[in-house]
């Protein structure tokens, strides 16, 4: 029998606040999985109307699958968050696009009719389970220049895209960070990212009982005199700094994704709806270029072009490959259409979590520009690719119509 392709649409999102991984963040003796269980959780006590019964698979990411971030994840995740044992699960590792990858994934099944309604996420406790953990690289990938060796080091893989487009400055990156900082500041102060973070309780040895209710990596007062004198660890006389860079954190995101004719019928909220996405490769040794042909390609599976976006959120791994993005496209750096609550550099970047945190914002971001009818979510990922996912907007008075 011919099988018709379902709508997909993102209902609702949330996280955990973003900490600074090491003994002293806020999660330092917390659970990795706790984490993404609370982000669960919260999503099942905000959609009452969503029997649990209903929620017919979870993926769950996380780079580094050991210890509390491992053994099929999405499984475990799933029974501890009080869903059915009828609800299979399974675990992701794309790098930093692991909760994309997540989501496409189950959109796919959404969209093929195998599955109706999913929860999609990912988490990443850099404190307990720093990058590369337990791995043993086949050493040929070096040995045999299929790699660069620096490719294996992301902060290495920056400073290669500075050579690559040596007009990037430092000073230019600078000067990016700080308007991410200061964009996360004024959204904190109008209230604006507060209710997607999931308040989580902590507990440490020494420090007591704690809860965390807001992110913890942002400085909002930065300036570019503070950034210019940071250090550059990658390179001597770089430009890669832990200012102009997201730093290593720990936190944890969720979302549901539902079949639009599901969402009808179970009167879900529809934030967006899933227009095309698009992952691809590039030289592992400058994989921040990998958002640029990735968001070319979800482009040409839709038929639309740049110009056609009017919101976008890009995962600032690095300040230079934001800005290397921007350049192709012939957009500001200061556009206010990215990044509207800045990004990774001030918020945190948690790994395989972050694509999440970019999707739920630009549902949010949706809902205060009803006049923008498309958007995109894109980011670079580790070992050379790149990943771009498009939406549309459920508030455009065209929503839905053809293009």
């Amino acid at each position: 029998m011919p099988r018709a392709l379902q709508d997909v649409v993102f209902v609702d999102g949330v996280r955990t606040p973003f900490g600074r991984a090491g003994e002293k963040g806020m999660y330092a003796q917390t659970r990795a999985d706790d984490l993404v269980i609370k982000c669960i959780r919260e999503l099942l006590r905000r959609h009452p109307e969503l029997p649990k019964e209903r929620v017919e698979e979870v993926a769950i990411a996380a780079t580094t699958q050991i210890g509390d971030q491992g053994l099929t994840l999405g499984r475990l995740a799933g029974l501890l968050s009080g869903l059915p044992a009828t609800t299979p699960g399974y675990s992701i590792d794309r790098m930093c696009a692991g909760a994309m990858t997540a989501v496409t994934n189950v959109a796919s099944s959404i969209g093929f009719g195998a599955i109706d309604v999913a929860i999609a996420g990912g988490v990443e406790h850099m404190g307990r389970h720093p990058m590369g953990e337990g791995i043993d690289p086949n050493p040929r990938i070096v040995a045999e220049r299929i790699v660069d060796e620096s490719a294996l080091v992301m902060g290495k893989t920056a400073e290669n895209l500075h050579d690559r487009f040596p007009h990037i400055t430092k000073d230019r990156c600078d000067a990016y960070a700080v308007t991410s900082q200061h964009r996360l500041a004024a959204a904190y102060a109008a209230g604006k990212v507060q209710p997607d973070l999931v308040p989580v309780a902590t507990r440490h040895v020494e420090r007591g009982w704690g809860l965390a209710t807001v992110d913890e990596p942002p400085r909002p007062g930065t300036t570019l005199e503070e950034l210019g004198a940071l250090k550059t660890p990658f390179r001597p006389h770089g430009n890669v700094t832990a200012g102009n860079a997201a730093g290593l954190n720990d936190g944890a995101t969720a979302c549901l994704l539902a079949s639009q004719t599901a969402a009808t019928e179970l009167g879900l909220p529809v934030g967006m709806r899933l227009v095309s996405y698009g992952f691809v490769g590039v030289e592992p040794e400058v994989m921040g270029i990998g958002p640029v042909p990735a968001t070319e390609k979800a482009l040409r599976q839709a038929g639309l072009t740049i110009d056609d976006i009017g919101l976008l959120e890009l995962n600032e791994a690095f300040a230079v490959q934001v800005i290397a993005f921007l350049d192709h496209f012939g957009i500001a750096d200061d556009d206010e259409r990215v990044n509207p609550w800045g990004g990774a550099i001030a918020t945190g970047h948690p790994l395989a979590s972050s694509g999440v945190r970019l999707m739920t914002q630009l549902a949010r971001h949706f809902e205060e520009h009803p006049d923008v009818r498309y958007g995109l979510t894109a980011m670079c990922i580790g070992i050379g690719m790149g990943g771009c996912v498009l939406w549309e907007n459920p508030h455009h008075a065209d929503y839905g119509k053809e293009s």
